[in-house]
């Protein structure tokens, strides 16, 4: 099933900052149904490097929902300013993934970007939570 309009709550996090790190994705239709939920552990990274892995996983899996028209909310201030092109981009580490993300979003019509507060944005902050935790369990049983 094919979703013109998709909402999208992202979200990444790192332990230690940088740390072990995870992110999550919360995809809901126009209607606000719960549509799909994605969490990775990405290894050790920055927050910011997994608020940015998180946004390139949607506009992935938003390319596969055939979404024309998306709306993030990211409870990141600074990475939301960045795809605005409200803040310059400071972080040479950052560039190759706000990059990717400018790439991947050529393939829709609109994507805006909103700031949310953690505490609305709960579905995705509990699946890097749980990436984490999975991550380091599974790191911890090699050892």
């Amino acid at each position: 099933m094919t979703h013109d309009s998709l909402v999208i709550y992202t979200d990444g996090g790192a332990r230690g900052n940088p740390g072990p790190s995870g992110i999550g994705v919360a995809i809901f239709d126009k209607d606000k149904k719960l549509i799909a939920t994605h969490k990775e552990f990405i290894g050790y990274a920055t927050n910011n490097q997994a608020e940015y892995k998180a946004v390139i996983l949607a506009l992935e899996k938003a390319s596969v929902l055939g979404a024309k028209n998306i709306n993030f909310f990211l409870d990141s201030l600074l990475v939301v300013k960045q795809l605005r092109g409200e803040f310059r981009m400071k972080n040479e580490g950052l560039k190759p993934l706000q990059q990717q993300v400018f790439r991947l979003s050529n393939k829709f019509s609109s994507i805006n970007y909103s700031y949310v507060p953690r505490e609305q944005n709960k579905v995705a902050d509990k699946l890097v939570n749980e990436a984490i935790d999975e991550g380091i369990n599974n790191v911890n049983k090699v050892f």
